[in-house]
């Protein structure tokens, strides 16, 4: 388990990287640090690892204070986003590379390179320098070398940034796959939202140097505590449409949908859905957020389409053909929306 106090970070300048960092991770957890760059999240990962000190609060792991300990006293293994095999060294010896600073024998760290090899599919490549590898096997000598020191954490800083598309998917099942077998607790910074939602058991959103909100994936999707959390969270962007509530209802976009209790004409309300919770029609109605569609974006087997009017921009995500043509008139009818007082997470809400 790895726990955080009141962890602060000031670099020269006054910038305050680490903001009263208060966090616990659970004993075989696969927990994601996710947010936008300079947010704090690689910077809170290298104090775990001891490569920063903390300005300020502490770190445990298992229970023991760290926060002074150098990073080789920690027992954790940082896999980086550059991979930082040693070029002059074939697969084996990267492998056994911090087996061979513990001084474990030769012949020992040779063979526990060799058994770690085999089960990430490495046992051709041993005898390979790293400017022989791809991308791909790269990662996975990187991952060998984290392997066989038998860490008490891993921690990844964007270990997959570097992969095209498709081997970025590859990686990214294996990588959970791996971690499940080893049950070994572990922390992944990442910028992309996809990856963090498919990897971890629950992901925390950071910005500006603090932890904006913690939850599992459904939690983080499906109930994004702030506006910028909604923002920053989906495939595609969420709508977040300015609102006013009155005795009539609530007044978004052209469409009046019925208001939720406790919200008054003073507040400033912000009606949030995802595109993927809209269902489009030609047919007009009151409910529905009116449009002159604009733009369409091909995703596959959907399509983002873009309504435009004088009020704001709507997104919808409609299956593949049954987009209407662009220059015509189209209504967005929100199934699923959040409500948002004061860029705060109000209520839920659900149209039928």
């Amino acid at each position: 388990m790895i726990s955080l106090h009141g962890l602060t970070k000031v670099f020269p300048g006054g910038v305050h990287a680490l903001d009263g960092i208060d966090l616990t991770v659970n004993d075989g957890e696969f927990f994601a640090l996710l947010g936008p760059s300079g947010c704090g999240k690689t910077t809170l990962l290298r104090a775990i690892a001891g490569l920063e000190t903390p300005t300020s609060g502490n770190i445990h792991i298992n229970d023991k204070d760290v926060t002074q300990l150098p990073p080789g006293s920690r027992d954790v293994a940082m896999v980086f986003q550059d991979y930082a095999i040693f070029p002059h060294m074939d697969v084996t010896a990267n492998i056994a590379y911090p087996l061979r600073i513990k001084k474990i024998p030769r012949n020992q760290r040779t063979a526990k390179a060799a058994e770690v090899a085999s089960r990430l599919s490495l046992t051709e490549l041993l005898h390979r320098r790293p400017s022989k590898l791809s991308g791909g096997q790269q990662q996975r000598v990187a991952l060998a070398r984290a392997i066989a020191c038998h860490p008490t954490a891993f921690l990844f800083d964007e270990p997959l940034s570097n992969l095209d598309a498709r081997l970025r998917l590859e990686a990214r099942t294996f990588l959970k796959r791996l971690q499940r077998d080893l049950a070994v607790t572990t922390v992944f910074v990442t910028h992309d939202q996809a990856e963090a939602l498919a990897l971890a058991d629950r992901v925390a959103v950071m910005s500006h140097g603090r932890m904006i909100q913690i939850g599992t994936p459904t939690e983080i999707f499906h109930r994004p505590a702030t506006t910028f959390v909604a923002s920053f969270i989906g495939s595609t962007p969420m709508n977040l449409l300015p609102a006013h509530a009155t005795t009539e209802g609530l007044h978004v976009a052209g469409a009046t949908l019925p208001a939720p209790p406790g919200l008054t004409p003073d507040d400033t309300i912000t009606y949030g859905v995802r595109p993927e919770y809209m269902h489009l029609t030609r047919t007009q109605r009151p409910d529905a957020f009116p449009g002159t569609v604009s733009v369409l974006e091909n995703l596959g087997t959907h399509t983002l389409v873009t309504l435009e009017s004088p009020d704001a921009l709507i997104q919808a995500v409609v299956p593949e053909g049954d987009e209407p043509p662009i220059g015509t008139p189209a209504w967005a009818l929100p199934l699923r929306a959040l409500i948002y007082r004061d860029d705060e997470l109000h209520t839920t809400s659900r149209h039928t």
